[in-house]
């Protein structure tokens, strides 16, 4: 039996969140993707996360708008973006499906469903308790699996390497506070160049590269957050595209999706 409501709902708003919210946008699906009231973003050239701090962003051509409710005439491809940690809307979306894209790589805080397919990104989920259907995450072969039993693949910890680099791709804030910016994402940094500073405290980059992604200056950060993501294949880069991680994880969604009978409004 097909279900074409066509609405998912998607827990998250950061990078990997929102390649899959543009991809089903695309595809022809409503998206609705909540976020936290202080999203942490890095790479927010590619996160609809960043409307949260202004009124539109905008994922490789599908604009995402930052409303307070849910606005069923909004025009199609259009992604819409609440802040709403708790899902306190999700009922009033009639969503066919919710997509837990928080990425907590732990045991998920249970979201108020009401017999919606629950599909999860990554580790935290098992099959049957957290979610119906789990996305395989990590970087390999399995990268986009759609896991009907058991879980994915355990968090390391780690970064994924990228360029010949893993650690020290990522930058952490030294403190707590906000921080204030000395580069723009899309910049080539060399290595120890001063990215900014947090609460007066220097944040360096550990490597030569192009800054791939810095957290909003108005986020609310704790010491040791994520605050930058440093690429060293520099100007092979665009920050501004969705990552093939990204989009593998969102083919598999789809798949998920289609698989289930939840079809786009449109049928197709």
């Amino acid at each position: 039996m097909t279900n074409s409501s066509g609405t998912i709902w998607i827990q998250g708003a950061g990078e990997l969140a929102s390649g899959v919210g543009m991809r089903l946008a695309r595809s022809g699906y409503r998206v609705v993707m909540a976020e936290i009231e202080n999203p942490l973003a890095v790479r927010r050239l590619v996160a609809f996360s960043e409307a949260v701090y202004g009124v539109e962003a905008n994922v490789e051509g599908v604009p995402g708008v930052l409303v307070d409710t849910l606005d069923f005439n909004l025009h199609q491809g259009k992604v819409q973006v609440l802040v709403d940690p708790e899902a306190r809307h999700l009922a009033a979306a009639g969503a066919a499906a919710v997509v837990d894209g928080r990425m907590t790589k732990k045991t998920p805080k249970a979201l108020p469903l009401s017999g919606q397919l629950c599909i999860g990104l990554g580790p935290g989920f098992m099959c049957g308790r957290d979610a119906d259907l789990i996305i395989e995450t990590h970087r390999g072969a399995r990268l986009g699996e759609v896991i009907h039993q058991g879980e994915a693949f355990t968090n390391t910890g780690i970064p994924g390497v990228v360029g010949g680099q893993s650690a020290n791709r990522v930058v952490y804030s030294p403190a707590a506070g906000h921080l204030k910016p000395e580069v723009a994402i899309g910049d080539l940094v060399t290595e120890g160049q001063l990215l900014g500073t947090v609460a007066g405290e220097p944040v360096h980059a550990r490597l030569a590269g192009l800054v791939r992604g810095l957290v909003h200056p108005k986020a609310e950060l704790s010491s040791g957050e994520k605050v930058g993501d440093i690429d060293p294949r520099g100007q092979q880069v665009n920050p501004a595209l969705v990552t093939d991680k990204a989009l593998a994880i969102a083919g598999g969604v789809l798949e998920a999706l289609l698989g289930a009978g939840i079809l786009p409004p449109s049928g197709r």
